[in-house]
């Protein structure tokens, strides 16, 4: 539960950052860079553990559907939706969670569902706006296959850890390395399209892309992983939703944004229901 936590702390300070410092540049250019940073830092632990080829292959093909893949989808739907409307439809993911782990059938099915419907109601709250916005059925689609691709990929990993006996950090270093090769794959098609990855970049904004490349995205990724491999699917589930309300007072607190600061803490509050709904994390023992 804690590395579960912590990521999503790590995720909530990074919205401010890249709203404040990297708002205009190309959010192709701004994925890719971000898996290349954290491909570079957990570059010296890809040998650690995974000697397999066909583990370090297993690894590199997850981290480019979970991150990669997950991060052009992602990027694609803001040519069909508002900003607003992506971040509202990102909250779905806890249900492909649950979907994919079998949460939803058999016994527990009624509790598991309530959790997940606090947990999508809370960060709803949050993200709902008022304003008329066009929304196109392209970009709903691309979404929820970027939160398809995240929901599949942090339940994998923990049978990929158990099936390899592997250390985590070995094995998110060739997710790394994959998911980077997908998002620099990806820059010749946003050119294509007329996006530039060149323009507008200053040196406080690398900066900034260093950080975010190194904690949200390489440490952030890994630790959400490695909780995620130890935690009951309901728990899971519920715990991703966590780090829209903690974004919000973050920016309001940090930040000094002018936010809805009673809904985001209304909405805290039903994330932590949504997480004491779904019961014990049950961390399960190392392999």
């Amino acid at each position: 539960m804690a590395a579960l936590v912590a990521a999503s702390l790590l995720w909530a300070f990074s919205f401010g950052l890249i709203k404040g410092e990297l708002s205009g540049l190309s959010p192709v250019a701004v994925a890719a860079g971000r898996l290349v940073v954290a491909a570079l830092v957990f570059l010296p632990l890809a040998g650690r553990g995974v000697a397999d080829p066909h583990a370090r292959l297993a690894a590199a093909m997850l981290g480019a559907v979970q991150f990669g893949l997950m991060y052009v989808l992602y990027v694609a739907s803001f040519r069909w939706l508002a900003a607003w409307v992506v971040a509202l439809l990102t909250i779905f993911t806890p249900l492909y969670v649950m979907l994919l782990a079998g949460g939803l059938k058999g016994r527990g099915r009624l509790r598991n569902l309530a959790a997940v419907a606090l947990a999508i109601g809370g960060a709803g709250l949050v993200t709902v706006q008022g304003a008329r916005a066009d929304i196109g059925w392209p970009g709903i689609l691309l979404l929820q296959g970027a939160n398809l691709c995240f929901a599949v990929g942090q339940l994998r990993f923990g049978a990929l850890k158990r099936r390899t006996g592997a250390p985590d950090a070995g094995l998110v270093a060739w997710m790394y390395a994959g998911a980077a090769v997908v998002t620099v794959a990806a820059l010749p098609v946003g050119m294509a399209l007329g996006d530039d990855p060149f323009a507008g970049w200053s040196p406080r904004a690398l900066l900034v892309l260093l950080y975010l490349g190194a904690l949200p995205t390489a440490v952030g990724f890994y630790l959400w992983n490695r909780g995620a491999a130890r935690t009951r699917p309901a728990f899971l589930a519920a715990a991703n939703n966590l780090k829209v309300p903690l974004a919000v007072v973050v920016s309001w607190l940090v930040f000094g944004e002018a936010v809805a600061g009673g809904r985001a803490l209304l909405g805290l509050v039903m994330l932590v229901g949504a997480l004491l709904v779904a019961g014990n994390p049950a961390p399960r023992r190392e392999h």
